[in-house]
């Protein structure tokens, strides 16, 4: 029987041509639920774009459904945890929007150095004032870039044509692939205060919501420039409307906000504020060709061939059962790894100890890779891309084997070499099980631990001495933040101490900040090894 392909929405007439040889195409109004639910009954694919919600209940419907696919970035309307627990793919077009993206950010900055919609509403209300609206150049200007992910990095190439000179902060890109790029590596704090133009192309996670706030704004060149088309909240939008009122920002333009849609925002005062309904990927072009990507992809999974834009597929082939409940350990060693570092290494190793050597152990290297990524890209992390992603950042992943290990019956160590010259390593095992298994968080920095690896993870480095357990206690306390756990370990009294805790709840980095200038210590991290 020819595999039924259930198209739920608009698709571009090239993404059906890919489709409609080898399938048996159908088209229902996926915002029509009944009408949905029975053409799922014998769909093998499903294409969405937004606005059809596959759940459970219609994953449920669909006893032969194979593949989900999103027409496009975001994954909102699907549940993957349903789809796979039903062994159901779920792909998405993942770079259908960038260049868009990109573009969308370049208007901005060009619209917010003219004064463009500003003069252009002026002009349709009868005003002729051209000299209310005298701009600046952006030849000669530094732009700061922060984030060099795909965005961010077609973003500086485009600016480079303007010529422009171009600073970034990204801590976790090599320097010499930004050298590369023809883009200067500095801090976050020299990039406010240097820049012209500051553009933002960074993930929205603990670490970045809040990244730029009043105390950032206040360190700014004064007249700088600053836009945001990348995720709501990684500006502060109060604090950035008083540094406009008090002109240390000459203007700005604002594609994404903090809650969307929203028709209210402090922003909207400043005619020198451009903002726009989060239009980054609002193209024909970046439409087609989300549907022309997810068309192949399914294409593809019908097929029984490999989907390199899956997002739910585990690994390539079959792994091995004793192997698999090491690939969730795995991952979340790679997230503490990179959450210590605080930063990607130029080199990293794998190291799986024990019996389990017996088996072929190579997809815990990329579930590793998987987990150092995870918190620090724009584009959700699979099994698929993450090697990609550490061959765009440089970053060299080693595997090593040995049956030999001490103390546990299997080890799996994620070690690295930072580019500072630091070597940061975390360990971890599993304990039990079916019902009783458990991920354990076993060592840092060859400190001993024996930590549940889950849920959100602060680490702490500083002098041992008393006091510190019950300051700690006492700032996260008065904060709302309840701990569920806490091991502190050290090598010698009075020497260098770590302090792991678990807590119940999110920890934004000013809170973190507070906790380590506290006790002394350099800094704390943050590891979120929630389940998605």
């Amino acid at each position: 029987m020819t595999p039924v392909v259930l198209i739920a929405e608009e698709l571009a007439p090239a993404a059906i041509d890919v489709l409609a040889y080898d399938f048996d195409v159908r088209h229902v109004d996926g915002t029509d639920r009944p009408a949905l639910l029975a053409a799922l009954a014998e769909a093998d694919a499903v294409i969405v774009r937004s606005a059809t919600r596959i759940d459970a209940e219609a994953v449920g419907a669909a006893p032969h459904l194979k593949v989900i696919a999103r027409a496009g970035v975001g994954l909102d309307n699907v549940d993957i945890p349903a789809a796979t627990a039903r062994g159901v793919m779920v792909v998405n077009a993942p770079t259908s929007n960038i260049v868009s993206a990109a573009e969308q950010a370049i208007a901005l900055l060009l619209a917010v150095a003219r004064h463009t919609a500003d003069a252009s509403a002026a002009l349709k209300r009868g005003e002729w004032k051209r000299a209310k609206y005298t701009g600046v150049e952006v030849q000669g200007k530094i732009v700061g870039v922060v984030g060099l992910g795909r965005i961010g990095v077609l973003f500086a190439q485009r600016m480079a044509a303007f010529g422009t000179r171009l600073i970034a902060y990204d801590p976790y890109i090599q320097p010499a692939r930004a050298a590369h790029l023809g883009v200067r590596l500095v801090g976050l704090d020299e990039l406010l205060r240097e820049s012209d133009f500051i553009s933002i192309h960074l993930p929205r996670t603990p670490e970045t919501v809040g990244l730029i706030g009043e105390k950032e704004l206040a360190t700014v060149k004064p007249g700088v420039r600053i836009i945001n088309a990348a995720r709501g909240g990684l500006i502060d939008e109060r604090a950035l409307a008083d540094a406009l009122a008090e002109g240390r920002v000459a203007g700005a333009g604002i594609d994404v906000f903090v809650t969307e849609p929203t028709t209210e925002s402090p922003l909207f005062a400043f005619d020198n504020v451009v903002v726009t309904p989060h239009l980054g990927a609002s193209t024909a072009e970046a439409q087609d060709k989300a549907g022309l990507s997810v068309a192949r992809s399914v294409k593809l999974a019908l097929q029984g061939e490999f989907v390199p834009d899956a997002v739910n597929v585990q690994a390539g082939g079959v792994v091995d059962e004793d192997v698999r409940p090491l690939l969730g350990l795995a991952e979340r060693l790679g997230k503490v790894f990179t959450a210590v570092a605080g930063g990607i290494a130029a080199s990293v190793t794998v190291e799986v100890r024990g019996e389990i050597v017996s088996h072929d152990v190579a997809v815990l290297k990329l579930a590793a890779t998987k987990g150092l990524f995870t918190a620090v890209v724009e584009e959700r992390v699979t099994y698929v891309n993450a090697p990609q992603l550490a061959a765009d950042r440089g970053v060299e992943v080693e595997l090593i084997v040995d049956r030999e290990v001490s103390d546990h019956q299997n080890l799996v160590t994620v070690r690295g070499a930072l580019p500072d010259g630091r070597t940061v390593s975390v360990a971890g095992s599993v304990t039990g099980t079916g019902t009783r298994e458990a991920r354990k968080l076993t060592q840092v920095d060859e400190f001993d631990l024996e930590l549940d690896a889950g849920g959100v993870l602060l680490f702490f480095r500083y002098p041992d001495r008393p006091g510190v357990v019950g300051a700690i206690g006492t700032i996260l306390g008065e904060s709302g933040v309840n701990i569920a756990a806490m091991q502190v370990a050290r090598r010698e009294a009075g020497g260098e101490a770590l302090m792991a805790l678990t807590v119940d709840s999110s920890v934004d980095a000013e809170l973190l900040s507070t906790v380590a200038a506290a006790i002394g210590s350099a800094r704390g991290s943050i590891a979120d090894l929630r389940e998605d």
